[in-house]
């Protein structure tokens, strides 16, 4: 059972990011400030949910949350600041584009910078333990799956709509194929035998 709360203060948001491991596109956090009162059966971990579970949890976050937001570092600030960065920036702007600033912070992992003076705790598997987290997973997840389907509609042969960017065997096989696309990261291993893009 996920946990409602872990700081004590009412305005506790929640935060998580999503496709740092994938070859192409924006890596995508959300932000959540939940209700004392919320509770939903099937909010968990947005990796231990199927697609259908995730968007049929999207508007009810949405429509239920004290107040949510969501951000999309793009593939050239990855490349230029490197992934690990760009995560925590997304997370930071998702929590500057909350209507409501938030009394304290918990983010899903290790790793984050001070958000202005907001006391912060980072949480190791945190999206499996807190409903906020939880909830700013699936927010996440889904806003980038979205994204990832749009593009899949001018580049088909990399088949974003399954894929959604992951190294799978069928994207990295297209992009040996096919070459990259302005969608991907060029400081990532975007095939294994690669050494280096001649950019």
């Amino acid at each position: 059972m996920l946990q409602h709360n872990f700081s004590g203060f009412e305005l506790e948001a929640g935060t998580d990011e999503a496709g740092r491991g994938c070859l192409a596109g924006p890596v995508v956090a959300a932000t959540v400030i939940l209700p004392e009162n919320f509770v939903h059966l099937s909010l968990n971990d947005s990796k231990k949910l199927t697609e259908k579970q995730r968007f049929n949890l999207k508007p009810f976050i949405e429509e239920n949350a004290v107040a949510f937001s969501v951000a999309f570092v793009w593939q050239n600030k990855i490349d230029e600041i490197n992934i690990l960065q760009s995560s925590i920036l997304a997370m930071h702007q998702s929590i500057e584009q909350l209507k409501i600033k938030p009394e304290f912070i918990i983010v899903d992992g290790n790793k984050f910078h001070n958000y202005k003076s907001i006391p912060h705790k980072t949480i190791v598997k945190g999206d499996s333990k807190f409903m906020s987290i939880a909830a700013a997973s699936i927010l996440a997840k889904t806003y980038r799956d979205d994204y990832m389907k749009k593009i899949h509609l001018d580049f088909p042969e990399y088949n974003w709509k399954q894929n959604k960017g992951y190294p799978t065997k069928e994207h990295r096989n297209a992009i040996r194929k096919f070459g990259i696309t302005k969608h991907h990261r060029k400081s990532f291993r975007l095939i294994p035998e690669q050494l280096k893009f001649d950019l």
